[in-house]
């Protein structure tokens, strides 16, 4: 049945531990937060595995508080009209300070030489001459003048780009689908490379800041390695699954990748010669954390208030001014005619419309539609259960 809001107190849902800051967004009026409902309007999560879940047809909405959604199914929230929001560019300052900590550091062979400064335990008063014949063996080399190549100009990767260029690297970027917005805040001397190929022949580092799918799987390859500059540092913070492992072992045995840094660390990374894993710290910081998780709470309470939707992966991002008025949002397949029977139907009930918004997304859209004039309460639920009567209906609500 089509849902009506009025005056519902919404119920919030949560996994794994959402900043406090971020759940303060939701008004105690209107909202509850009840980890123990069986039938939420919303869930807000970061890491949780949620493939497995049986998810209430009440469910509306599902935030994930970070970037990344591959533990939530969004294909089958997609075909149930449950939207889902993730938070781009709330973390992006913490990956960003880590990259370049990490490229610093590599660069100097930081993470060796510490663990190899702490095997002089005990050598007592022998440690300052130890040290000082040991340390020739962890030489590393200046970033300064050094070419970083930087797969992905989204929020992080425009971050790093920019302050990369203050550190006195030379920054070749690649992304085919940057943004104009993105565009707007990256340095104009940043250079263009208009080929992954073109970028792996002339970076001394590269870093990768794009999405997993299937087009990106595995694309850092033994075909992609022989196309690099020999002793070429590698770091990942985005995904495991964008480098073969099998390939990277052995490119890092021939010493064609010099290191390789990555956020993902499994048994095969850790026996991997010249790898350097960390414990999925890209996005571990309070700061971090506060930012994605005020993000999704105030884009799931935006969308359940008013319908607009914001930082959507599986629904078209629409947005109108809410007045306070009826509205009518519809999630629908993108065929024809499906706006003209939405509108039929309020025609049925003389209702007029003071402003909408029809928005599509591959075969879905998303329709929002203002009343003008005052509804009947106790025709809501009628005219939602017609509208969603409709051949190729998902889901409907009335604001």
């Amino acid at each position: 049945m089509g849902t009506v809001t009025v005056n519902q107190v919404n119920t919030i849902k949560t996994f794994n531990n959402i900043a406090q800051r971020g759940l303060d967004v939701f008004d105690k009026v209107n909202y509850t937060i009840d980890n123990e409902s069986q039938s939420p309007d919303a869930i807000v999560a970061r890491s949780y595995n949620m493939h497995n879940m049986k998810f209430d047809k009440n469910l509306k909405a599902i935030a994930r508080a970070g970037a990344g959604v591959n533990n939530i199914p969004v294909e089958d929230c997609t075909e149930r009209g449950v939207v889902v929001f993730n938070t781009p560019g709330a973390n992006a300052n913490a990956v960003k300070e880590i990259v370049l900590t990490s490229l610093m550091a590599l660069s100097r062979n930081l993470f060796s030489g510490v663990s190899w400064a702490k095997t002089l335990k005990g050598k007592g008063e022998e440690i300052p001459s130890l040290v000082e014949t040991g340390k020739k063996q962890f030489i590393g080399q200046e970033i300064k003048g050094k070419t970083l190549g930087v797969i992905g100009l989204g929020a992080v990767g425009s971050l790093v780009a920019n302050d990369a260029l203050d550190l006195d690297m030379d920054v070749i970027g690649f992304d085919p689908f940057i943004s104009v917005n993105t565009a707007w805040n990256l340095s104009r001397n940043v250079q263009r490379a208009m080929s992954m190929q073109e970028l792996f022949a002339y970076s001394d580092y590269i870093t990768v800041h794009v999405p997993l799918t299937k087009d990106t799987k595995d694309m850092f390859n033994e075909e992609t390695f022989n196309t690099m500059k020999q002793g070429v540092n590698i770091l990942n913070f985005s995904r495991g699954g964008l480098v073969n492992e099998e390939d990277m072992a052995a490119a890092l045995e021939s010493g064609k990748v010099g290191k390789y840094v990555t956020d993902f660390p499994n048994e095969n990374i850790l026996e991997m010669k010249n790898a350097i894993p960390l414990p999925h710290l890209g996005a571990s910081t309070k700061e971090s954390e506060e930012n994605c998780a005020i993000m999704a709470a105030r884009q799931v309470q935006d969308f359940l208030d008013t319908g607009n939707i914001k930082n959507s992966v599986n629904f078209p991002n629409a947005s109108l001014p809410y007045t306070g008025k009826r509205r009518v949002t519809a999630y629908h397949q993108n065929v024809p005619n499906m706006v003209g029977q939405i509108t039929s139907a309020l025609s049925n009930y003389n209702l007029n419309i003071a402003d909408m918004v029809n928005r599509s997304r591959e075969g879905y859209a998303y329709t929002m539609i203002d009343i003008d004039n005052e509804v009947n309460g106790d025709v809501l639920p009628e005219l939602a259960d017609n509208i969603e009567g409709i051949e190729g209906m998902v889901s409907v609500r009335i604001i």
